[in-house]
């Protein structure tokens, strides 16, 4: 008789996300003229630049045509976008990261969740709370994290590492010492940032204690300040201990693309073993590769057209940011993040629970957020809006929230 995986039936409730939608669904339906703003969900809404879109209808030609037609993708990516990577996200910035040294996939969510399978499951895993849901949930899959606990809401071998006001949400170095320490700068939910002595500290932390930091840095496009690191490889001897998730989502708006990139370099071991064989043999065995005429879109947002549009996006986005913040601010909220992130972390008033806060906004003011306990019991009186509506909604969003 066929038997399931009961690591699954470890995962308490649903998905934040799906739940969101069940809730938004029943209230729509409930109230069919309520106009719902939704900035909740981080999901683009400007259309891909016309660098792009260019590319993207120069690559479809190219398969209507049988000498240019192309099948499937290589193992790593194509060179083109592998090149182009290398020389601009990191050659240009300091780090010594080859082309063969990059993945290319279909998003850092799906690499997020899948390096975990060339580790054991015996690692102890850290993650920050509050912490991108993706991270612990593919580890409870695997059975690496034991049961969880309905009273302090963690799992009993996951070591949390609390992101709070108190230590200006950026997390300290645990006094366990985890195999496994997953990092997410500029952060999602709370849009802080670790400037580049703190990731030194961790960097330095995880090669005394021979520990792997799987560092997601998918919204490093969005950094303003000079003294926030873009790549956690900008920190000396990090090669040598961290594998680095990155994604066009964001960056260029390929939410409905699909397109982003691990690194894995060749000099990192775990347990006296190159990891880089290991990740090479999982993305060939269970990933066919992106399709060729998204990597070219991918390779046009490193064009000369294609980064001063993508640029003029994320300042539109950024915009948003300083709009709903100032916004809040006024309105008397306490917040952060917002500066070098296109996510807005509120202290929800009146000591309200996060999922209180979130009912009560959807109600009076038709607007959609995430509760902050989503992402973990650190999260709890918070709540995180995004910067990525429209300009229109956004500042509807806002004099609604001053109206309360």
């Amino acid at each position: 008789m066929a038997s399931i995986n009961n690591n699954y039936l470890k995962l308490p409730g649903s998905y934040l996300f799906s739940t969101i939608g069940k809730k938004v669904k029943e209230y729509s339906e409930n109230n069919p003229d309520a106009e719902i703003i939704r900035l909740g969900i981080g999901d683009v809404t400007q259309p891909l630049a016309p660098a792009i879109i260019s590319a993207l209808h120069s690559a479809v030609d190219e398969m209507g045509n049988a000498e240019t037609f192309k099948g499937y993708a290589p193992d790593l990516g194509y060179v083109f976008l592998r090149n182009a990577i290398s020389e601009k996200d990191y050659k240009a910035r300091g780090c010594d990261i080859e082309p063969d040294e990059i993945f290319v996939s279909d998003g850092a969510k799906s690499d997020c969740g899948n390096i975990q399978e060339i580790f054991s499951t015996d690692n102890k895993i850290a993650v920050c709370d509050p912490v991108y849901p993706v991270y612990v949930d593919s580890n409870v899959m695997a059975g690496r994290t034991g049961e969880y606990d309905p009273q302090t809401e963690r799992f009993k071998d996951v070591i949390y590492m609390k992101c709070t006001k108190e230590n200006g949400f950026v997390p300290e170095l645990p006094e366990e010492v985890p195999d496994l320490i997953y990092l997410c700068f500029p952060n999602n939910p709370t849009g802080m940032v670790m400037n580049k002595t703190q990731l030194q500290e961790w960097v330095d932390y995880a090669r005394k204690n021979d520990s792997i930091i799987l560092y997601d840095s998918a919204y490093e496009a969005y950094i303003s300040e000079d003294d926030v690191p873009h790549s956690i490889y900008e920190c000396d001897g990090a090669k040598e201990c961290a594998i680095e998730f990155r994604s066009f989502s964001k960056t260029a708006g390929f939410t409905g693309l699909r397109l982003g990139y691990t690194v894995v370099p060749k000099e990192l071991t775990a347990g006296g073993e190159k990891l880089w064989p290991l990740w090479a043999r999982r993305h060939g065995t269970k990933f066919n590769g992106a399709p060729y005429i998204v990597q070219r879109a991918g390779e046009a947002v490193y064009s000369a057209e294609g980064r001063s549009q993508v640029k003029e996006q994320i300042a539109y986005y950024m915009e948003n940011a300083r709009i709903i913040k100032d916004g809040l601010v006024e309105a008397g909220y306490e917040v952060y993040g917002g500066i070098n992130a296109p996510y807005i972390w509120l202290r929800t008033p009146d000591e309200m629970t996060s999922w209180e806060f979130f009912d009560y906004l959807l109600e009076k003011a038709n607007v959609v957020g995430t509760p902050g306990s989503g992402f973990g019991p650190s999260g709890e009186h918070y709540f995180r809006l995004t910067a990525f509506g429209s300009r229109e909604n956004t500042i509807r969003a806002i004099e609604r929230f001053k109206k309360l």
